[in-house]
């Protein structure tokens, strides 16, 4: 009987300490949610994060304090959620501004019966004229894609890329282009053309390169079928391919925003679809 009583008074002092111990652990959750919720008031969406998501791996056991900390978790996202899209509205109204100046230096082209979205041509180098003289021409996708074309005039050279390369020895150079559609070849009664459209991957930074280095004599080569054919590029081809640089850069980056913005505002939709 004596062993009996003994064996229960340990039991009860086990059990009270563990029950000290896990106490004393849910207090720890509590001052983990606490400073979560005073980083969610301090606008430190990062920190209330971080604070929530160690009351789950801490402590597996303090279901109260889970539970409020996934709630509090949805709190944090949708904050963070409105402040990206005030964040985003902000900056597309600057961005848009500029946009509408920069417009004004370019003709929009879209020919309704083939194309969805038009085209931006700088004004300094007019897209209509540009046939009648070798060298390379620019122009923008409504929706920021850039492209640069190489046009030799008079001459056949049956080229697939160009070269661009300044005085001290830099140099950039495209992807060769061999599609049909992007590299074709035409003549009339008094001259022969080839244009080569380089896009996508295939402009290989070439227009960032005349942006960064539009003050500087540039040669353009154009290789890849024949002996080169090497010009001076003058500098009405060189400020529009530098403005279309400009634009691309400005729609990609409103398009970006654009997407941000949407992305957080479907989340809100769904953080709020799982409160009701």
């Amino acid at each position: 009987m004596r062993v009996f009583t003994q064996l229960s008074v340990a039991f009860v002092f086990s059990l009270i300490g563990i029950l000290y111990s896990c106490s004393d652990k849910n207090k720890n959750a509590d001052t983990y949610l606490a400073e979560a919720q005073t980083a969610l008031q301090q606008g430190n969406y990062a920190l209330a994060k971080l604070k929530i998501d160690s009351i789950q791996l801490l402590f597996p056991k303090a279901y109260d304090q889970r539970k409020s900390g996934i709630a509090l978790m949805r709190e944090v996202r949708m904050a963070e959620n409105k402040r990206n899209i005030t964040y985003c509205d902000s900056m597309l109204a600057v961005h848009y501004a500029q946009l509408s100046d920069l417009q004004q230096k370019f003709d929009y082209i879209r020919d309704d019966r083939y194309q969805e979205f038009g085209e931006y041509y700088p004004k300094v180098y007019p897209y209509r004229g540009s046939l009648q003289k070798s060298g390379v021409r620019s122009g923008v996708g409504e929706k920021g894609a850039l492209f640069i074309e190489s046009i030799l005039s008079g001459q056949t050279v049956r080229h697939t890329k160009i070269k661009v390369s300044s005085k001290d020895n830099n140099y950039v150079e495209t992807l060769p282009v061999t599609a049909d559609g992007l590299n074709y070849r035409f003549s009339t009664l008094n001259n022969t053309y080839e244009i080569v459209r380089y896009s996508n991957n295939y402009e290989n930074g070439v227009a960032k390169f005349i942006y960064t280095f539009q003050d500087q004599p540039l040669t353009v080569t154009f290789e890849g079928g024949r002996k080169p054919i090497s010009f001076t590029m003058n500098s009405a081809s060189k400020k529009g391919i530098a403005l279309s640089f400009e634009l691309s850069s400005l729609l990609l980056d409103i398009e970006q925003l654009k997407f941000e913005k949407e992305k957080s505002e479907t989340l809100i939709r769904y953080l709020e679809s799982r409160n009701h």
